[in-house]
């Protein structure tokens, strides 16, 4: 190949010189066919990659099918159930309800009923018809110790923060949040002034990096805290402890979207990567986590605090709820994140294989929670690919009270899935802070569109409720939704999820399938505890 280029390229180039001698209007054909020839020979004497080198100009369509690939998928090549991480039939819905057009199908479903694990509602023969002006359901969120409690929509933004999405993103998410009386999660970024522009009501995320309540060395700063808290726009405070795309790991903020204006917010160098620390400092233990959460409550004047997390060794959650108990102090409400949750940066190995996912951590939360007494004072609120009215149902069925959207909100906002959101590079001025790719983003349209997003999937949830001749999701519960198993077969999530009964983790003898946990979990550590020479004991005693 090699010898051909070469030969070639001698060939080309005498044949332009000689006709240039008596045709001088050939120079302009020697100009495109030069640089083409300086590219080939530089390839070849470059070392870097063997293909281009073996194969000069020809081998550079193979990088141009691997950039040309996704687009070429995701626009002539995709059924409408395939695409990740959002398929294009979610995908479609949501730009349809965000825009206000018609969203109802043709023809019947393109989903594979047969296939396992294709879901449903049981419908009834006592259906329910809701009407336009029947008022949306409300969640209040506030424990015993909780001085200001919160009336929260079952449909919110979850947290993305102003660093991982642009000032545009922020404000339309904010100002849609407002116009359609939901809140919206500030996520670990700490809160800008785009947060506050629009009045929209807001959830505070602190994580483990403090952003906006740290001191000059990155601990948590009570001073700061309370200033920041005191301010009316928030209504919630949410601990973050882990996430479901990298739990474990800490949030990521690239150099390239760490600005001087962010960096300020933020309280750390700009132009620099951001790695938020993977645990707390404030606290070390369940138990010291339950004064932290005190802390927090006295600081802000008793608005509800809460904690997030996706689950991943279960006695861990264990020992947070003994320590609860232990202490007398809860969180007010407790957000799970699954292991199939979404981010902006993250390594490929902690979003394909770390975290419980929402359903089975939904399930085990709710259970400990009941079996600990705990439920009705602490909401759950559930995180991860929620993007329809199903989605909510689902949720609710198994034991959240509210849902969190984050991909959901990002799509009506006007994601078109580039997969980009790590390189500072997004089309759409959403996750970037380019202000060239930020300014097409125009925040009075694009607030309109969050605001009927919601209203629309909010108002299909409930018609899915009513289907079922019920009067509100909180009578959702796990005999409701079916699950195919195998082809022939289908089990009730009471019957995948068996409900354990409430407060049989209070008792001396509890359910076996605790068991572990139980022996585990300790109030002084999150590390579990050795339980081998206890069974070994008991099992002596046989």
């Amino acid at each position: 190949m090699r010898k051909i280029f070469v030969s070639l390229s001698a060939l080309s180039l005498l044949m332009v010189a000689m006709i240039y001698t008596f045709w001088p209007p050939v120079i302009g054909l020697l100009m495109l066919i030069a640089p083409v020839i300086a590219l080939g020979f530089y390839d070849m004497l470059q070392t870097r990659h063997s293909l281009k080198r073996t194969f000069p100009l020809v081998a550079r369509g193979r990088w141009l099918m691997e950039f040309a690939r996704p687009f070429l998928r995701q626009y002539f090549f995709e059924s409408e159930t395939d695409g990740a991480p959002i398929n294009r039939m979610f995908r479609s819905v949501i730009y349809q309800r965000a825009k206000g057009e018609l969203d109802t199908i043709p023809y019947g479903t393109k989903v594979d009923t047969l296939r396992v694990g294709y879901e449903w509602i049981g419908h009834s023969l006592a259906a329910r018809h809701i009407h336009d002006g029947d008022p949306i359901p409300q969640v209040i969120v506030g424990g015993k110790d909780c001085l200001q409690p919160y009336s929260a929509s079952i449909l919110n933004i979850s947290a993305m923060s102003f660093g991982s999405l642009s000032n545009n993103a922020i404000e339309a998410l904010n100002k849609g949040a407002s116009l359609g009386g939901f809140y919206h999660n500030t996520g670990e970024g700490s809160v800008s002034a785009y947060h506050l522009e629009h009045g929209g009501d807001l959830v505070w995320q602190i994580g483990t990096g403090y952003f906006g309540c740290r001191d000059s060395v990155g601990n948590f700063s009570a001073e700061l805290f309370q200033n920041m808290a005191a301010h009316s726009a928030i209504k919630m405070i949410e601990i973050k402890l882990s996430q479901g795309a990298k739990p474990g790991h800490g949030g990521i903020l690239p150099a390239a979207k760490n600005t001087v204006e962010i960096a300020g917010i933020r309280g750390v160098e700009p132009n620099s990567v951001v790695n938020s620390p993977s645990a707390h400092r404030a606290f070390s233990t369940p138990l010291e986590m339950m004064t932290f959460i005190q802390q927090l409550r006295d600081l802000s004047a008793g608005k509800p605090i809460g904690i997030k997390l996706a689950v991943g060794r279960k006695s861990e959650f264990v020992s947070l709820c003994k320590a609860m108990m232990h202490s007398g102090i809860s969180p007010d409400f407790i957000t799970v994140d699954g292991g199939e949750g979404g981010t902006g940066a993250a390594p490929l190995e902690y979003s394909n294989s770390v975290g419980m996912p929402l359903r089975e951590a939904l399930s085990f939360v709710s259970d400990v929670l009941i079996g600990f007494n705990l439920k009705n004072e602490i909401k759950v609120i559930a995180s991860g690919k929620t993007f329809t009215g199903f989605h909510l149902v689902k949720n609710f069925a198994i034991g959240a009270d509210i849902c969190n959207s984050a991909r959901g909100m990002m799509t009506a906002l006007g994601c078109v899935q580039s997969l980009v959101c790590n390189t500072n590079e997004c089309p759409v001025g959403i996750a970037t802070q380019n202000p060239d790719l930020v300014i097409g983003l125009v925040v009075n349209d694009k607030a309109s569109r969050i605001a009927r997003y919601h209203t629309a999937t909010v108002r299909a949830a409930l018609e899915i409720v009513a289907s079922a001749g019920l009067v509100g999701p909180s009578q959702l519960n796990r005999s409701h939704i079916f699950r195919r198993v195998s082809q022939t077969k289908y089990r009730r999530y009471d019957e995948i999820y068996p409900y354990p009964d409430k407060g049989c983790l209070l008792k001396d003898k509890y359910p076996s399938l605790f068991s572990q946990e139980m022996c585990e979990a300790s109030i002084d550590s999150f590390h579990p505890q050795d339980c081998y020479a206890e069974t070994m004991t008991g099992l002596a005693k046989i």
